[in-house]
């Protein structure tokens, strides 16, 4: 009997859904839909369009798979965020800088900010600042009770040594029972960006906890029995409870499933991909079928942070972007219409003119429900010449060098583009294009990443093996069939100011999906 799988994103204008043979891969129906202020609604729209389309029986789905800006949202808009408390293990260290400083002030509002201090922490090279002091750790958490929704835990050097978040950590749970996040789990070597990242991921518990109960409920209401996933930010999946202790993990996770859809679609392996949407269009690299990742730091609602990201460029181009006539010529947004598209757009009866009304009137592209519009020859043809500027200096920016690339397009604004761009080789469009970040989180790859500082004089291949053993041991506890996990790369960057051949190792394995 041929099972199924669901892949759903919802985007900040549209939710897209599709079904996917389970075996082969193939997509089998694919819809979009407008996102609604009440997500859920959208999702459950979505679903109904799709098995409508695919003419299939809902209990033959296996597998869901979920890719979502909400988390992200939350943290841009204020709302919906968790009351965290900070324990950080570092005094008599770092009492100069308090946690949370220099967050935005209606952020620490938003999320209570309730902080403390105490001793503990690690040198770079493993020797121990301070020993924890637990009846410390249990007055801070007491001070804390009632008023707060989750406990990050943060020590100095903790990938280094994490025994002491572990059992900070189990103390914060003793006291308070409240989900807790430890440090070494989130970031990476550089203290502050790494306790904001864990904060973050903190408050974002219970709002991922609350779309989890809501998918899941709308999944029932429809027969839908299937395992479900969230995508992360690598492009690759991870199992609801993982990902509920790591929301953090899904941000980033749209612009990367829609890279990973583009690479299965098309069939190619390295090229840039642009997807555009019905505000902006996000530009990214497609190395050896993955995204390409960011080597600097992140900053997320003003707040900085060190946890790998996909290497992405977000520009205010959508099919939505209003396009108004100046004295300097033509200017596009940055504001759109989003989702109000069908409303507010002049080939829709409204009175706003936009970058699909253009590629309507230009004749890139036509839409059964849309009437025609008497635009003027040179109003279409000067829009054309910005959007195309303006996408091709993008891509120059994500280029590594002058020599023409591969651009794949996906997303549904995809129709503003024409076939050609200066310094691209070629312009794919593959099938299903509208659809490629439903179709990404889709494909099923589970991965598992470490990072450990691993001190001089113990010996390259055993730091090496231990790395991958733990990057396996996240894949697998990630939702991985342990028989098919690989390690995919392990990089070893050396570590300044150490004695002796100190160095940072990154070891990543990938599975598929356990059955």
């Amino acid at each position: 009997m041929t099972e199924y799988r669901l892949g759903i994103d919802v985007g900040g204008t549209n939710t897209d859904a599709v079904i996917l043979d389970n075996a082969t891969l193939e997509v089998i129906a694919a819809v979009k839909s407008p996102t609604t202020q009440q997500t859920s609604d959208g999702v459950l729209a979505s679903i109904d369009q799709v098995l409508e389309a695919a003419q299939i029986d809902a209990s033959r789905i296996r597998f869901a798979m979920i890719g979502t800006t909400h988390a992200t949202n939350a943290i841009l808009e204020r709302r919906g965020l968790g009351r965290v408390g900070v324990i950080r293990l570092a005094a008599p260290a770092t009492t100069a800088v308090p946690p949370l400083e220099g967050w935005p002030d209606d952020l620490k509002r938003a999320i209570g900010g309730r902080g403390a201090v105490v001793a503990g922490g690690f040198e770079v090279d493993g020797r121990t600042i301070a020993d924890i002091d637990e009846q410390e750790i249990r007055e801070a958490c007491r001070r804390m009770r009632g008023q707060v929704d989750a406990v990050a835990v943060v020590g100095v050097f903790s990938p280094v040594d994490a025994s002491q978040e572990q059992r900070a950590g189990e103390i914060v749970t003793e006291e308070l029972g409240v989900p807790v996040s430890l440090s070494a789990e989130i970031g990476s070597i550089g203290l502050l960006e790494r306790e904001n990242a864990t904060i973050l991921n903190a408050s974002l518990m219970q709002t991922l906890r609350s779309m989890a109960d809501g998918l899941r409920q709308a999944l029932s209401e429809r027969g839908i029995s299937a395992h479900m996933f969230f995508g992360q930010n690598d492009g690759t999946l991870m199992e609801v409870d993982y990902a509920l202790r790591y929301p953090v993990l899904t941000i980033g996770g749209g612009p990367t499933n829609s890279i990973r859809g583009a690479a299965h679609l098309s069939g190619l392996r390295d090229g840039i991909v642009v997807d555009v949407g019905g505000t902006t269009t996000d530009i990214g690299m497609l190395v050896d079928g993955f995204p390409r990742q960011s080597s600097e730091s992140f900053k997320l609602g003003g707040v900085r942070t060190n946890f790998r990201m996909p290497d992405i460029l977000s520009i205010a181009l959508g099919g939505g972007t209003v396009v108004r006539e100046s004295d300097d010529g033509i200017r596009l947004g940055p504001d759109s219409v989003g989702y109000r598209l069908l409303q507010e757009a002049l080939s829709f009866g409204g009175d706003t003119l936009t970058a699909t009304d253009v590629a309507l009137a230009s004749g890139l592209a036509t839409i059964d429900s849309a009437s025609d519009v008497s635009l003027s020859a040179d109003l279409v043809a000067a829009s054309g010449r910005a959007i195309r500027a303006l996408l091709e200096d993008a891509v120059d920016q994500m280029k590594l060098s002058a020599a023409p690339v591969p651009v794949i397009l996906v997303g549904g604004g995809g129709i503003i583009v024409g076939d050609e761009l200066s310094g691209v080789s070629s312009i794919v469009k593959p099938p299903n294009l509208g659809a490629a970040n439903a179709v990404g989180v889709a494909l099923g790859d589970i991965a598992g990443e470490v990072e450990k500082i691993v001190a001089g004089g113990a010996s390259r291949e055993a730091m090496r093996a231990t790395a991958s053993a733990e990057a396996v041991e996240r894949a697998v506890e990630a939702g991985a069939d342990p028989k098919t996990v690989e390690t995919t790369s392990i990089e070893e960057l050396p570590v300044s100011y150490m004695e002796g051949e100190s160095v940072r190792i990154v070891a990543r394995a990938v599975g598929r999906l356990r059955s």
